[in-house]
């Protein structure tokens, strides 16, 4: 059944484009809003990332791929965070 309209929180989560070391990217990755509160602004949201990924991994026996870069769906693409 579906849901009324309004239902959903908003700005529960913000998403994110992720962008992999072998080129492939994931689009809309959800990261709790709360996490990017502080001064760090997104960096909170690749440490929550690089886990999501770890426990995907783990539940269907492959390895993680290292993340290039993240970057807010919305934002423009010069704001990209980078991995070091």
């Amino acid at each position: 059944m579906a849901k009324k309209p309004g239902t959903n929180p908003k700005g529960e989560f913000v998403l994110f484009d992720v962008q992999y070391e072998d080129g492939s990217q994931r689009s809309n990755r959800r990261v709790p809003a709360e996490l990017l509160a502080g001064l760090e602004k997104d960096e909170p949201a690749l440490g929550f990332l690089i886990e999501q990924d770890r426990d995907i991994a783990e539940k269907s026996g492959r390895t993680p791929l290292a993340i290039k870069s993240i970057v807010r769906v919305g934002a423009k693409p010069k704001k990209a965070m980078n991995v070091k």
